[in-house]
């Protein structure tokens, strides 16, 4: 883990969308893009963390987001992405949030 915050800003245009997380003095965010297939299912498509990043959490951090959005929004998260599908695998407590 960073030891710092992280902050995570989500952008929608149109069906796309993305979460984009910024660590302090971390000149490059994170992301996790995704597609929006319909009100009930959203494609998790993209993991990108920059290499100054990596093992900071910010990956988990990025998909943790997500499945509380899945949950208070109401839909089902594909997870094309391999890493939010490995996430997803090592969290089982997720499995309401993941589309069978």
């Amino acid at each position: 883990m960073t030891g710092q915050p992280i902050t995570i800003e989500l952008e929608r245009e149109s069906a796309r969308g993305r979460y984009v997380a910024t660590v302090a003095q971390h000149a490059e965010p994170a992301e996790l893009t995704f597609s929006i297939a319909s009100e009930t299912l959203v494609i998790a498509d993209h993991t990108g963390v920059p290499d100054s990043l990596r093992g900071t959490g910010v990956g988990h951090a990025l998909v943790a987001r997500l499945v509380e959005d899945a949950r208070a929004g109401g839909f089902l998260i594909v997870p094309l992405c391999p890493f939010v599908n490995a996430q997803r695998r090592r969290h089982p407590e997720w499995a309401d949030a993941f589309k069978a």
